[in-house]
């Protein structure tokens, strides 16, 4: 009796940490709330650690990251798998076996928060095994520094540089690339990555080769509203919370994390000019029916002050860059979910890409959340991820 009721007790205290009210309409939500508590474990593990001064918060993270999730670079008859690098930059390179000739190319950065997450864990090596095996491509996945030991603009000139790699004649011979047929891509931070170089080497004089597609998915683009329409609804909707994607961005920009009550008050940004605040008023850029009800925060009034600058770098914030950078830019595939506080990132930038005159692909997920894509295999095997991925690959191989 006494074991039945220890059990009974157990079973409630754990069904209460685990369940968590989320918005209906979400894919899953069973799901979602198992790998949320399993995340809210792992980094309130983190906090305690690291506030007893026995380990940052980030390395624990990355070093359970590993242990779960790290494969090697295991080759199969399809595919040759192997880690290299590309111009100074670790990465993972695969490339399809048979006949020689040039291939569509694929370059691609993980996400995590510019701090966690390689593109050896299971997740990104079987999405790119998958891209290279559909698209009968070479795709190359960048493991770029990351935050704490590495903070912008390190992240963004690994991106720079293992990009400006992959576009050389050198590495189009050695990996036979199409000159033609090349696309940059990347998730979330790597979304942010992927956006920035595209500005980047668009810009470029007489660059040897360019990229023909930019594929950016649930990419976050600025660091200055985390008042958005999106980051209002989906505030406390795992697996990206509003508070911890404000913590990664002052950890990326090095700048101090006493900022955090400041970022999540608009404060940082409440005097931008009416240039800049253009560039990022979700007010207009983004739909009245996704914005819904939701409205601007009013300026913060005593607390204003100039932003940062480094807030105002289109290198870490390309949703900043003029419409002049834009027009630029390859043509583009924004995927955005509505379980996200990053949707309304992507949406802003796909619309500021059309009014520059870009071709964009839009593919928004009304089931979707953060990072589903790459929970699209076991043990989540999201169905909403499945789906996204099926629809992500299906562009690159129409476009591509």
């Amino acid at each position: 009796m006494r074991l039945s009721v220890a059990a009974a007790v157990l079973l409630s205290a754990a069904a209460y940490y685990v369940y968590l009210p989320l918005p209906p309409g979400v894919c899953e939500p069973w799901k979602l709330m198992l790998l949320d508590a399993l995340f809210r474990s792992f980094m309130t593990a983190g906090d305690v650690l690291h506030g007893l001064g026995l380990v940052h918060r980030v390395h624990l993270l990355n070093w359970l990251v590993a242990l779960v999730e790290e494969v090697p670079a295991r080759s199969c008859p399809a595919l040759t798998v192997s880690d290299s690098s590309l111009g100074g930059v670790p990465v993972r390179v695969f490339s399809p076996r048979g006949e020689e000739r040039p291939r569509r190319g694929v370059l691609y950065f993980h996400g995590g928060g510019w701090a966690l997450g390689s593109a050896r864990m299971r997740s990104y090596d079987l999405l790119c095994r998958q891209m290279s095996e559909d698209l009968d491509a070479v795709v190359v996945s960048v493991d770029y520094g990351l935050a704490p030991e590495w903070v912008f603009p390190a992240q963004y000139e690994d991106a720079l540089a293992a990009a400006r790699a992959f576009v050389s004649a050198h590495t189009r011979e050695q990996l036979g690339l199409d000159p033609g047929r090349l696309c940059i891509s990347g998730d979330s931070a790597g979304g942010n990555l992927a956006a920035a170089v595209a500005q980047t080497l668009s810009s470029d004089a007489a660059p040897p080769a360019r990229f023909s597609l930019q594929a950016l998915v649930y990419p976050v683009l600025q660091a200055l509203d985390f008042h958005t329409s999106s980051y209002q609804q989906n505030q406390a909707v795992p697996i990206l919370y509003r508070h911890v994607m404000a913590r990664f961005w002052l950890q990326y920009l090095n700048a101090s994390a006493a900022l955090e009550p400041h970022v999540l008050t608009n404060a940082h940004s409440s005097l931008l000019d009416a240039s800049t605040r253009g560039k990022i008023d979700w007010t207009s850029l983004v739909p009245a029916a996704v914005r819904k009800h939701y409205t601007a925060l009013p300026p913060a009034g005593a607390a204003e002050a100039d932003p940062n600058p480094v807030f105002l770098d289109a290198r870490a914030a390309p949703l900043l860059a003029d419409a002049a950078v834009l027009a630029r830019a390859p043509p583009a595939y924004v995927m955005t979910c509505e379980f996200d506080v990053l949707r309304d990132d992507g949406l802003m930038y796909a619309r500021r890409l059309r009014e520059a005159g870009v071709a964009v692909t839009s593919d928004h997920y009304d089931d979707g959340f953060h990072g589903c894509m790459v929970f699209a295999n076991l043990p989540m095997r999201s169905e909403v991820g499945r789906r996204s991925m099926r629809r992500y690959i299906q562009w690159l191989d129409r476009n591509l």
